[in-house]
């Protein structure tokens, strides 16, 4: 029966320096183009099954999933184990934050604002847009783009799905 199994940043470094790896980013598209691991393979949660899992340079290695934090990673990995794999899967614990945050390599893209701060900045925006219309115009009307604004962001914080985040991840600089 395959296992889930969870690994430091230190460890998986080690194992793909000596080629006993293949790591897999199952972030989304522009958080892999902002910043990713070296020679880490990209798919995203939503294209992960069996198939896809079973790369040509995964034979005799371990296969290692990774996120942000490794929640996503944690529920690819999960999913394969229901698909029924039958090897060993390997989760990154912390995700890229640990790695990051143990001074590991990163290949990173400053020209490419990460998702989550395109969020901040459409909010940001969404929120100043209707206070000054609503100065301007002296029409409350415009406090309904700040209110549906902030239930999106208290929708998001309870739930952890940001619908905003989605539609800015299906933009085409974002692809």
């Amino acid at each position: 029966m395959a296992n889930i199994n969870n690994i430091d940043s230190l460890t998986l470094n080690e194992w793909l320096k000596n080629n006993e790896a293949v790591l897999i980013d199952v972030r989304e598209v522009v958080e892999y183009k902002a910043c990713s691991i070296p020679d880490s393979k990209h798919l995203p949660l939503s294209q992960v099954t069996i198939d896809k899992a079973h790369l040509p340079e995964h034979k005799d290695k371990k296969l290692v999933l990774h996120c942000k934090s490794g929640k996503r990673s944690m529920m690819a990995c999960e999913k394969l184990i229901q698909e029924g794999v039958n090897f060993d899967i390997w989760n990154l614990e912390g995700g890229i934050e640990a790695w990051q945050a143990t001074n590991l390599p990163i290949i990173s893209n400053k020209n490419i604002l990460p998702l989550e701060r395109q969020v901040q900045v459409a909010v940001g925006s969404f929120i100043l847009l209707g206070l000054i219309m609503n100065y301007l115009t002296n029409n409350q009307l415009y406090l309904i783009l700040p209110l549906i604004i902030g239930a999106g962001l208290l929708n998001a914080g309870i739930t952890g799905w940001c619908g905003l985040g989605k539609l800015l991840s299906n933009m085409p600089w974002n692809k």
